[in-house]
């Protein structure tokens, strides 16, 4: 049992676009009668996910304890600005039950897990679980995440490149790490799909790790939180690529962020989002939108050319109603000119 004086923290990690906003939203609904707190590592310092959240703040998981952290990758960021947050959380009034940390895609979490060993939260917060979100679809593909079949494709075409991309290695690393692992879109994935993408998993962990089937992040809050794991006390037991000292570098992904007025037609917008996910390489887009007529928010979710949109809430009494978008790719595939003419009809006020 792990000191029941400590609070509970759950780090929560996985690629972009595996459904971990969707998996936090759904625990903020059903907290299994905790008190939540929520730590969100944007990528970039345009990020939307903490907005997203805190429009589905309920009592048990008020705005007020919902972080963001968005001046860079936690796991490189940990003394000027994770140390800090935790600290404020730990001082709320009535302090929570539990916090729950999610990562940014990239993000590297061993390093992450090392900073609860730092001697002024060591005493007072316990790692009670890291749970691993992985895209069956895209797993069983052997893409790990959206676009990372082009870049393996650069590398077994180069005979001079003898090292894994960058991409693959974040999946295995959230896998080495995790004390569960949720398979997200399963009925994306099929059955085989899902058989396969498990095969994939249970091979790169470093010891036996329950995966569990997640739909639309609906999953009982008793099975990933309470698994009182103790992770900071297990670090060789969970290997990482990184383990040798170095630098973590992120420079190869870039993000902007685009306001876009109000719509007329949402089908406008998937549609210039797909164009971008099929001759740009983007690899995440992700925002909302304000749609001309419609009193809710249009809620909008891209992984490469699947692009997901659902009205989420109303908007508020006062509030602007216009959009932000985030695209995410990888540096070089970043142009803003580029991206906002190809969304410059989607982008065109309603009439």
């Amino acid at each position: 049992m792990s000191d029941l004086r400590k609070l509970p923290v759950t780090v929560i990690t996985g690629f972009l676009g595996s459904g971990k906003t969707t998996l936090i939203t759904g625990l903020m609904q059903n907290p299994g009668g905790k008190r939540l707190a929520v730590v969100v590592n944007e990528f970039g310092d345009v990020g939307v996910d903490g907005e997203i959240l805190k429009g589905c703040a309920i009592p048990d998981c008020p705005a007020e304890n919902i972080m963001e952290l968005s001046n860079g990758c936690i796991c490189c960021t940990v003394a000027d600005d994770f140390i800090p947050t935790i600290k404020a959380l730990m001082a709320l009034e009535p302090r929570p039950d539990h916090i729950l940390i999610e990562t940014s895609g990239l993000a590297l979490p061993k390093p992450l897990l090392k900073a609860f060993d730092w001697p002024d939260i060591r005493s007072r917060i316990t790692v009670d679980g890291v749970i691993a979100l992985a895209d069956a679809e895209a797993v069983a593909a052997g893409r790990f995440a959206p676009d990372v079949a082009r870049v393996d494709a650069q590398r077994a075409a180069d005979d001079s490149l003898d090292h894994e991309t960058p991409l693959s290695e974040v999946f295995e690393d959230q896998i080495a790490c995790a004390d569960i692992v949720l398979l997200t879109k399963p009925d994306l994935a099929g059955p085989d799909g899902v058989a396969r993408a498990k095969e994939i998993i249970a091979a790169e962990a470093p010891r036996p790790i329950p995966v569990i089937e997640v739909a639309e992040g609906v999953v009982d809050a008793r099975v990933i939180l309470g698994l009182e794991a103790a992770a900071e006390d297990d670090m060789a037991a969970r290997p990482s690529h990184h383990d040798t000292p170095h630098d973590h570098d992120h420079d190869e992904f870039d993000s902007i962020a685009v306001e876009i007025p109000e719509l007329s037609d949402p089908a406008a917008l998937v549609r210039a989002i797909e164009g971008l996910a099929r001759e740009h390489n983007i690899l995440r887009v992700k925002g909302y939108a304000a749609v001309a007529g419609k009193p809710m928010r249009l809620l909008v979710q891209a992984v490469g050319a699947r692009v997901r949109h659902q009205f989420d809430r109303p908007w508020g009494a006062g509030e602007a109603r216009h959009g932000r978008l985030v695209v995410i790719a990888e540096h070089d595939d970043i142009r803003r000119d580029v991206i906002e003419a190809a969304l410059g009809a989607a982008r065109q006020p309603a009439e």
